[in-house]
């Protein structure tokens, strides 16, 4: 029988896209910040002239998917994340564009064959989404570790 993890160790050779969503920046700057946090103490270089990583902006968390399915299939990068933040309002909204941000980035992964970490907080309230970022903890790091996870178990999987 053969096992296959991902291993935490082996991130410095890893490339990573980040897709960030705009709207609700009080949130996604935080999940960024605590993302990539994460990446560069397990040894990735997270400096402005990074060839191991790439942030994109979006407007909003509808647009995630796209992005994140160019950046994808570019070959570049052996995992993208994507980070985003939708608030409930008083309208259907909410179920609309959590709907399609959760079925296109679970799409961009089964089609391309590439990781891609789903960091959307999805919370019935900004108290939530901030305890989420960062008041209580800040899940950006636990989205990191996905990825360094997920780009190891990949590269260790047969074919």
């Amino acid at each position: 029988m053969t096992v296959f993890e991902g291993r935490f160790t082996e991130a410095s050779g890893l490339r990573v896209a980040v897709v960030v969503a705009r709207f609700n920046d009080l949130v996604t700057d935080k999940l960024l910040s605590g993302c990539l946090d994460c990446l560069f103490r397990h040894g990735i270089d997270t400096s402005p002239s990074s060839s191991q990583l790439d942030v994109a902006w979006v407007p909003g968390s509808f647009e995630i998917p796209l992005v994140a399915q160019r950046l994808a299939v570019s070959g570049r990068y052996q995992v993208v994340i994507t980070l985003g933040a939708v608030i409930r309002g008083d309208t259907p909204h909410f179920d609309v564009v959590v709907a399609e941000v959760s079925k296109g980035v679970a799409a961009v992964a089964r089609d391309t064959g590439v990781p891609v970490i789903f960091g959307v907080l999805t919370t019935d309230t900004l108290q939530q989404a901030l305890e989420r970022a960062g008041i209580k903890s800040n899940l950006g790091w636990n989205y990191g570790l996905e990825a360094i996870e997920m780009g190891s178990l990949m590269a260790a999987l047969p074919g």
